[in-house]
């Protein structure tokens, strides 16, 4: 297995968020790396509404496309110009982990410009708009992104849990 190693990207604040940022994803990329394409793709939750969480197909698009989202919303805040991924939906789990690992590079690039005095933003009026309705500075953005990989990191994990289940009672039928 591939998993990126961690690294010091800066000091202070910033270091801190990428650091803590980079190791959420590793710890995805950990539990995605013995999920089967057949795996990936089953719906797992048939009761949900949102179309981003019937299965770990569909969490991990949702995932990749918010991971290159918070960075672009950041980017573009701080006056650049940058297009952001399509949400995709592949068929792998290598091709998800792919794509997990190009967060943090460019997410290096976005906090290349930015000094820890310019995380918090205390003027609402100044602070990132997202399109969910919500305003955050961008400490405040990043700590939603880390979190946003945990959350979802253990739905997969329970999602795993089921199809592993499921797989046990079929098998003792059989």
């Amino acid at each position: 297995m591939n998993i990126m190693k961690l690294t010091v990207h800066k000091t202070g604040s910033i270091g801190a968020l990428l650091d803590e940022y980079e190791k959420a994803i590793n710890e995805l990329v950990v539990v995605l790396s013995d999920i089967s394409d057949s795996d990936l793709i089953e719906i797992v939750d048939h009761e949900t509404k949102d179309p981003d969480c019937k299965s770990i197909q569909t969490i991990l698009s949702h995932v990749v496309y918010s991971g290159f989202g918070y960075a672009h919303y950041i980017y573009t805040y701080k006056g650049h110009q940058n297009i952001r991924p399509d949400k995709t939906l592949y068929t792998s789990a290598s091709a998800y982990i792919e794509n997990l690992k190009k967060i943090i590079p460019f997410n290096k690039i976005v906090f290349a410009g930015i000094v820890d005095s310019q995380l918090e933003e205390f003027d609402n009026d100044l602070k990132i708009k997202v399109p969910w309705g919500q305003s955050y500075d961008i400490e405040q953005l990043m700590e939603h992104a880390i979190v946003h990989i945990l959350k979802h990191r253990r739905q997969i994990e329970r999602f795993k849990l089921i199809l592993q289940q499921s797989k046990t009672l079929n098998y003792g039928q059989g």
